[in-house]
């Protein structure tokens, strides 16, 4: 599969048809030979999973013009598995890009997001890789004003690289007037739950998950204020989570085993 221009796979959670996927690989066309893999089906909130214990389907499928795609069976990680080990049969992409996801991934709900596990696991695979996620949950979100800025943040990542390990979490604001690009920090600020029970017709409970964000930081250098003042939020993230400084602290403890 070599070509003079860059291999680049597009990925999602959001479904092989649906409307950030088709912006994304669009964007895409203009910097190098795309390759599409993604879920048959909403994978959304599925974080890191991995298929086992069942078969894995791989279809070659005619969906978007001129633009080799595959529907996978399986999440969002196995994708991208599946791309380098059946598609590209071993060769590293030399761009994993994901999305555009259809909300936001900023702060904590990058742990939960299919979207940027994707991207992790391309960088896993040593592909420089970018998740990309617009403030926007509908069908009918409108991706255009965020283009721009997809293929200049593509652009140079194809252009320098990007350090060992990691990734760019890029979220875009609701609206046609996108500031700029900030290069942020993850914000403190996660969601505070709630569980709606409800009764089923046979008396049985079931629950739907429900629940407000609450920002804990007011700094300005984080993704949130970025977002909140109509900038485009850039956050390097790393799939090394050691707390390398909690490790002086534990070597202060005396285990007396």
């Amino acid at each position: 599969m070599k070509s003079k221009q860059p291999n680049i796979l597009v990925v999602n959670d959001d479904g092989i048809t649906a409307p950030g996927i088709k912006a994304l690989m669009h964007a895409m066309k203009d910097l190098g030979r795309v390759v599409v893999v993604a879920p048959d089906s909403p994978q959304s909130g599925m974080g890191h999973a991995i298929t086992i214990g069942k078969p894995l389907r791989l279809d070659k499928i005619e969906l978007y013009d001129g633009i080799e795609t595959y529907r996978c069976s399986g999440t969002p990680v196995d994708c991208v598995k599946l791309a380098v080990n059946s598609v590209f049969k071993g060769q590293r992409p030399d761009l994993c890009v994901s999305g555009i996801n259809h909300g936001l991934n900023n702060s904590i709900n990058v742990l939960y997001s299919g979207t940027m596990s994707a991207a992790v696991e391309g960088a896993i695979e040593s592909i420089p890789s970018i998740g990309f996620s617009l403030d926007d949950y509908t069908m009918q979100a409108d991706f255009e004003p965020c283009i721009k800025f997809v293929k200049e943040i593509a652009s140079q990542v194809l252009a320098h690289g990007l350090p060992i390990g990691t990734v760019l979490n890029v979220n875009f604001p609701q609206g046609a007037q996108i500031k700029g690009i900030k290069v942020c920090r993850q914000a403190n600020a996660k969601w505070a739950e709630e569980f709606d029970e409800r009764k089923d017709p046979h008396g049985r409970p079931y629950y739907w998950l429900t629940g407000v964000f609450q920002n804990n930081d007011n700094g300005e250098d984080t993704d949130v204020w970025a977002l909140d003042h109509n900038y485009a939020s850039v956050v390097p993230v790393q799939f090394d989570m050691t707390a390398h400084h909690a490790i002086p602290v534990l070597n202060s403890w005396k285990f007396n085993v």
